[in-house]
């Protein structure tokens, strides 16, 4: 298998200059905007090392082209722009599939939070009932117990 590979390697193309400084252009201006976004508060740094990686692997491949030629070969593209595209695809897809755990496990605490705020609603209406049933007792006895007291000031 290595030998196939080897021997594909050969007809592949490597990367122009031109798609060559494009990628380290997209990877450098990836790595500012992260950083900016960092800054920022609006990205948090645990999520920043994937796209600071990204950026890195990226740039790596684009300089060093025989890495790149090599995976074409591996992968059977006949273009490393391809096995770019490729890549870039494989990484969309497990970014996706990340946040999609993320958000269903938002998704269920959520969930979870929205059912305690209503019970502990619920009990605070119910001991707030139970105050004021209170406090009405309280009233119907001293408002008995008052005339008792006014004919007790007046005698």
């Amino acid at each position: 298998m290595i030998a196939s590979v080897l021997d594909t390697v050969g007809d592949i193309t490597p990367l122009l200059d031109r798609q060559r400084y494009v990628a380290l252009t997209v990877a450098a201006t990836i790595v500012v905007v992260v950083c900016e976004l960092v800054r920022r508060r609006k990205l948090r740094e645990e999520y920043s090392w994937v796209w600071v990686a990204t950026a890195v692997v990226v740039a790596a491949l684009a300089l060093e082209g025989d890495v790149l030629t090599y995976l074409s070969a591996f992968v059977g593209s006949s273009s490393p722009v391809w096995t770019l595209f490729f890549g870039t695809m494989l990484f969309v897809l497990a970014l996706t599939l990340q946040f999609s755990v993320r958000l269903s496990r938002l998704t269920h605490r959520h969930r979870t939070l929205g059912q305690r705020l209503a019970l502990l609603e619920a009990e605070l209406q119910r001991l707030r009932e139970r105050e004021e049933a209170q406090r009405s007792a309280d009233r119907r006895a001293a408002n008995r117990a008052a005339p008792d007291r006014e004919h007790d000031v007046v005698a």
